[in-house]
């Protein structure tokens, strides 16, 4: 299988980096061929809703979405990696999935597994309910098939995350794919 990355975060060695850095490492062991694209790194403008494309053709900006829009049409699994920004996936990785609606049509088609890779400082117990809902949701809308969610209480920094149960949570994920 075939597996993209979406890294969300712009914390290059942060506690979502350590999350997919296992996630990675336990799908290679279950013999997938994973890429990371480094999302925060791009130049992707968000979606202006002027529907030019028609919510399956070209988008009118021209930018590094066609790099991602790519990459996702020759996938079998997308994988969402994001610290949680006030609730939320971070602005980089939400406007990508913004940009979606251009090949809205494409991807739900493909019947693509995904799943979610998410940290937070916060270890409350309704911590990641607006995250959830969004990918639940997102998941539904596209036809994804959800192959799990890690997320990450109380890893705020690379060192609680290292010591948390949740690198070895991403690690079984990618080795159960």
């Amino acid at each position: 299988m075939k597996i993209v990355v979406l890294m969300g975060s712009p914390n290059k060695k942060g506690s979502t980096s350590i999350l997919v850095d296992n996630f990675l490492k336990g799908a290679s062991d279950a013999g997938h061929s994973c890429e990371v694209i480094d999302i925060t790194r791009m130049n992707v403008h968000p979606c202006t809703g002027c529907v030019a494309c028609g919510y399956e053709g070209p988008c009118v900006q021209k930018d590094d979405n066609e790099i991602i829009k790519s990459k996702l049409m020759k996938c079998d699994m997308i994988v969402f990696a994001t610290p949680l920004y006030y609730y939320g996936m971070s602005a980089q990785l939400k406007t990508v999935v913004d940009r979606f609606c251009a090949y809205n049509s494409s991807l739900n088609s493909r019947h693509l597994k995904s799943a979610l890779l998410a940290v937070a400082w916060n270890s409350d117990d309704w911590t990641f309910d607006a995250l959830e809902a969004h990918y639940k949701t997102l998941v539904r809308y596209i036809n994804f098939e959800d192959m799990g969610m890690i997320l990450g209480y109380g890893c705020g920094t690379p060192s609680m995350t290292s010591r948390s149960k949740y690198p070895d949570e991403a690690y079984k994920l990618g080795k159960s794919l």
